[in-house]
């Protein structure tokens, strides 16, 4: 099989956020499998951002046309750090923390949408096939590397 490109990469991903919230949104109470999709999405999330940045935003800034994009996906990935933040100490058993793990899903599901359809067309402009290549080998790695350190 082919190397992924940078896009293909991301995408993986995005699929397995998608999985895990639309699982955690359909928990209840203080349970050990609330507690464990959290915690499998924020590692999701934290190991996407980190190496997301690094090796498809930070790229994309250094062309001009790449920078106001990446500005924009980075301050959302911080906006989802919050609510994370926020769920994080919220106590899992009250009514609020489903709220807020719902409004949470819907910031993620916003930002892949967007991402999937108006930054990956752009950037796919902007990067050449074998920049696409290179990145998606790059953050792979990253990604691998910020999964194990979190595990």
């Amino acid at each position: 099989m082919d190397a992924p490109n940078i896009f293909e990469a991301l995408r993986e991903s995005h699929e397995r956020q998608r999985t895990l919230y639309r699982q955690l949104v359909e928990t209840s109470g203080d349970t050990p499998e609330r507690r464990d999709l959290f915690g499998q999405l924020k590692e999701e999330l934290l190991a996407h951002e980190l190496a997301e940045e690094r090796h498809f935003y930070i790229p994309l800034m250094e062309l001009d046309a790449g920078v106001d994009l990446s500005r924009h996906a980075i301050a959302e990935h911080h906006q989802l750090d919050e609510l994370v933040e926020s769920l994080d100490e919220a106590e899992p058993s009250s009514p609020t923390w489903l709220v807020q793990a719902k409004k949470l899903a819907h910031k993620i599901e916003h930002h892949l949408i967007e991402e999937e359809h108006r930054f990956f067309q752009m950037a796919g402009k902007l990067l050449t096939e074998q920049q696409k290549t290179a990145l998606a080998k790059t953050y792979l790695a990253s990604y691998a590397e910020a999964k194990a350190a979190t595990a």
